[in-house]
């Protein structure tokens, strides 16, 4: 959405994170603003923000109907564009209350959706991935790892390459897909445009889609909607909040029931076809950009086995020995980052569990 009625002082706020290249804009009553440069919390030579300040403030980013969902439920997630240079700039608003005050985290969006260099996200594999017929592939990581934009970047390239139907369904919607002449791609908004994502995904069903992209898997009728979707001829993309690919095996039965996960998991050893983990890891000078740290795994015979029967301890083994199927373990890339001097040995060895791997 558009609102020119942004607030002075917070369109300042945003108008200087999204220069400096900032990724988020922190608002708490009692702290000064805070951005978050190349992972390092900031703060702005501003003073503390107020109680009194921090209500207009807010709610100048909101619609009304966003305003009242905010006041019912004490959060709102909505994304809204606000001039920069003159120029829109769109940012993702995550309004909460904390100590009786509201507050806000404010996401900036880049203009345009990120290529694979400059993400240091590998062509092979982006292709690989992007080349699918079917099946689930599951983008995990903590938040903040950059989840949405590899989603982004991995549906744009299929998006140019044309020919093909795109449903999203996301909270909010973040990077807008341009218009290619021989695809079509709809992006539903949860609470704008659908209830919620397994609302999204059941509707999305009925609109003929190759590609169903699912902004996050939080509970069990998405999860189940995905298997479904995965197994009925669609290529699903969906992130999961896990540290690594083994959690993200485990944990998608988990939403379930026990009596209900034996299921599941066959279910999933089935529809799986790939689990992207990802980190952002300090660069080798202090405040300077991230670099992305990969965990891959397929969904190999063993691995579809392993998911089947629940006995997942063997994953790691299977991404250290499975390198000729494309597998590859934290390890393996945070020491490829450490030989290619993007990150320190203090922080390549904070990554790592077995600190052996980077003498190799």
């Amino acid at each position: 959405m558009s609102d020119p009625a942004v607030h002075d002082t917070l369109r300042r706020w945003l108008e200087w994170a999204a220069q400096v290249g900032a990724s988020d804009l922190h608002l708490a009553v009692g702290h000064p603003p805070v951005v978050r440069l190349h992972g390092e919390l900031t703060e702005l030579p501003e003073p503390p923000l107020t109680a009194d300040q921090a209500g207009p403030l807010l709610a100048s980013v909101c619609t009304p109907e966003t305003l009242a969902r905010f006041r019912d439920t004490r959060n709102a997630d909505f994304s809204f564009e606000c001039a920069v240079d003159g120029r829109p700039a769109r940012f993702r608003a995550a309004l909460f209350h904390a100590g009786g005050h509201p507050g806000g985290c404010f996401r900036v969006i880049p203009d345009a959706i990120p290529d694979l260099d400059w993400a240091g996200f590998p062509h092979a594999l982006a292709a690989r991935l992007t080349g699918l017929r079917d099946g689930l592939v599951l983008v995990t990581g903590a938040t903040g790892s950059g989840k949405t934009t590899t989603l982004a970047m991995l549906v744009n390239d299929l998006n140019r390459a044309g020919g093909v139907r795109v449903v999203t369904v996301e909270e909010p919607v973040e990077y807008l897909f341009p218009r290619v002449a021989t695809s079509v791609v709809t992006q539903r908004e949860v609470g704008a445009d659908v209830l919620g994502f397994a609302d999204g995904l059941k509707h999305a069903l009925r609109q003929d889609p190759d590609v169903i992209l699912v902004g996050e898997v939080r509970d069990p009728e998405t999860a189940r909607m995905c298997l479904s979707a995965a197994e009925t001829g669609h290529l699903v993309f969906a992130t999961l909040h896990t540290r690594d690919a083994k959690g993200a095996v485990t944990r998608f039965p988990d939403f379930f029931p026990q009596e209900s996960q034996a299921g599941v998991r066959g279910q999933l050893a089935m529809s799986l076809r790939a689990v992207v983990s990802q980190r952002l890891l300090p660069g080798v000078e202090r405040g300077g950009r991230r670099h992305l740290a990969l965990e891959v795994l397929w969904n190999t015979h063993p691995i579809a086995s392993a998911v089947r029967t629940g006995k997942v301890e063997s994953i790691d083994n299977y991404l250290v020995t499975g390198r000729d199927e494309g597998m590859v373990g934290f390890d393996e890339s945070v020491r490829r980052l450490l030989r290619a001097g993007l990150v320190s040995r203090e922080v390549a060895e904070r990554n790592v569990s077995d600190v052996s791997v980077l003498l190799r």
